[in-house]
């Protein structure tokens, strides 16, 4: 193992950023059949050459186009466009609009509308936006039409979830999740340009989850709801490692919340903010914390009992970020001293010294899962993420 660097510091966090796209670029690059391949063993070989899900290409391209900006790379930016282009041509639902979710080579192999895709699908153009690849500006407004005209409820300010290809039936079910990430791709969207309808949009749903919709459950996020909005305490309870939609509260996605409110207050301030990002931080910490092993337990229910006890990188990232945020924001020394204990747990269990990357779960006790290091959906968007917002809570990224 590497000693333990300064995890404060510029030249670490870039470094850790390049060594990310160090392990997929440019082998990620699907010559074939356009997009990018998904899934990787531990030592970068790829074990499906097929198969594309549609959070893959979005976070891919989110990637690249973050750090072709980030370390002045126009071949980065060539590979979000690259990208950009299997999007557009094959994602792209060519008779009744929208996005496929998942891909076999160029065929539709789930033809179903997901709004958490969709979510992505607005990041990602807005990401490519700000790397300037050309025709993006237009692609961001259509995406937030095409949301507009089949996800949105404005009688409950919220999106819905999933939705057939031919947008003829509705999912009755409702998640908080792909409203989380709609707000994450919000905020993007108005960073990219200046469009004061996504970061009105932002606000809302931020306050519909967070603030009126946690009323109701111990003043935190849930994560599952019927179609009506109203809670539902039993889905996929029998299934608490569920990929997508995982029974309980989710710690990480409190501290994800948290970090993403506190980008919210960077251009919106209201009073709520900050007492609701730190109520967030402060009960995943306090649920999830794993004082034995080190780390964050995954999935807790209503009664405080864990269900899932396992440590997921994508929780550790997040978890991360919003103490950077936190500590940045308050200037309590406290949330540095989080944020220093998840990275040196991280640093020893969660990220692959002799390959790169992160491994994507481990056991409660640090083992991990298995040697497919990144399957389709993970392209450790959640880690170059984490780290492209340290970097801007510290003033060395715009």
């Amino acid at each position: 193992m590497k000693p333990l660097p300064d995890f404060r510091s510029k030249d670490f966090l870039i470094a850790h950023m390049r060594e990310i796209m160090d392990f997929y670029h440019p082998i990620c690059l699907n010559e074939e059949d356009g997009g990018y391949y998904n899934e990787y063993r531990d030592d970068g070989f790829i074990t499906d050459r097929k198969t594309q899900h549609l959070v893959s290409t979005t976070r891919f391209i989110f990637n690249y186009a973050t750090a072709a900006v980030l370390f002045e790379r126009p071949d980065f930016a060539e590979a979000a466009a690259h990208g950009v282009k299997y999007l557009d041509e094959v994602h792209r639902d060519p008779v009744h609009g929208g996005y496929f979710w998942l891909m076999h080579g160029r065929d539709a192999a789930d033809a179903t509308k997901h709004c958490y895709g969709h979510a992505f699908v607005l990041l990602a153009y807005a990401t490519a936006m700000k790397a300037g690849i050309p025709g993006m500006d237009a692609r961001v407004s259509q995406t937030w039409d095409l949301l507009e005209s089949r996800f949105w409820e404005p009688d409950r300010e919220l999106y819905k979830d999933e939705i057939c290809r031919d947008w003829g039936a509705t999912s009755p079910y409702r998640g908080q999740n792909a409203n989380m990430h709609m707000t994450e791709a919000m905020l993007a969207a108005y960073e990219a340009t200046g469009e004061i309808r996504y970061l009105d949009r932002a606000e809302t749903l931020a306050r519909r989850i967070c603030v009126e919709l946690a009323a109701n459950t111990q003043d935190v996020v849930w994560e599952h709801y019927r179609q009506d909005w109203s809670v539902d305490w039993d889905y996929n309870k029998d299934d608490p490692k569920h990929l997508f939609r995982p029974y309980g509260y989710q710690p990480g996605h409190m501290t994800e919340w948290a970090k993403l409110l506190l980008i919210l207050e960077r251009y919106r301030p209201q009073d709520w903010i900050l007492p609701k990002a730190l109520l967030l931080y402060e009960t995943a910490i306090a649920r999830s914390a794993d004082l034995e092993f080190g780390g964050m337990h995954y999935s807790y229910g209503p009664d405080g009992k864990l269900y899932d006890l396992d440590k997921y990188h994508w929780v550790h990232c997040e978890t991360i970020a919003a103490a950077a945020a936190l500590a940045g924001r308050t200037g309590r020394e406290r949330y540095w001293q989080d944020y220093d204990r998840l990275w040196r747990y991280s640093w020893r269990h969660l990220i692959d010294h002799e390959y790169g990357c992160w491994f994507r779960i481990l056991s409660p006790d640090g083992v991990k899962q298995s040697d497919i290091k990144s399957p389709s959906g993970k392209t450790d968007y959640h880690p170059f993420g984490a780290c492209y917002e340290i970097l801007r809570v510290l003033g060395e990224a715009q």
